[in-house]
């Protein structure tokens, strides 16, 4: 399977970059990162990163979940796929999303996380992407979907689409 696909976008080929988020759920809270450095350094988010050649998807979340923070999970349950264009930059990102309802171990500092727990009323959208408190609720409910982001930079939504799906 490759990980980058040329895609047809207002005229312009973007190549796209395969990523997953995880974000670990419990009834009342959940896990988030404060990301250190790199790509949405000063911002809260799920945990997840790029897929690496020759490894699956689930893989990949797998991976980055324990890199990041120290976790690993029995089960993943895929909740969304949201595809991101930032203005100017020439790789759509296509960004696959899960949900764990439990995990293994105890959440730990990286050097790229600081992973944690938001009460589900107290989740700090203000300091995420922007996108985040649109698809979340969904995510919170255990909806599936499907969305696209253009961003101008990296804190303003241009347009976007998001929709509720049966399956992914």
């Amino acid at each position: 399977m490759s990980n980058t696909s040329e895609i047809e976008q207002t005229g312009d080929m973007l190549s796209a970059k395969l990523l997953t988020l995880v974000l670990v759920v419990q009834p009342e809270r959940v896990l988030l990162g404060m990301k250190k450095r790199g790509f949405g350094a000063g911002k809260w988010n799920g945990f997840g990163g790029k897929v690496q050649h020759g490894e699956t998807i689930e893989e990949a979340a797998r991976r980055e979940l324990q890199e990041e923070c120290g976790l690993t999970v029995d089960a993943l349950e895929k909740v969304g796929n949201i595809k991101f264009e930032f203005v100017g930059e020439t790789q759509l990102l296509d960004v696959h999303v899960f949900r764990a309802d439990s995990h293994n171990g105890e959440p730990t500092e990286s050097e790229e996380m600081r992973p944690q727990w938001f009460p589900r009323h107290q989740i700090p959208f203000s300091q995420m992407w922007a996108d985040d408190i649109l698809w979340f609720p969904l995510m919170l409910q255990r909806k599936k979907f499907v969305g696209y982001f253009k961003f101008q930079g990296h804190d303003v939504i241009l347009s976007h689409k998001l929709v509720e799906v049966e399956e992914l």
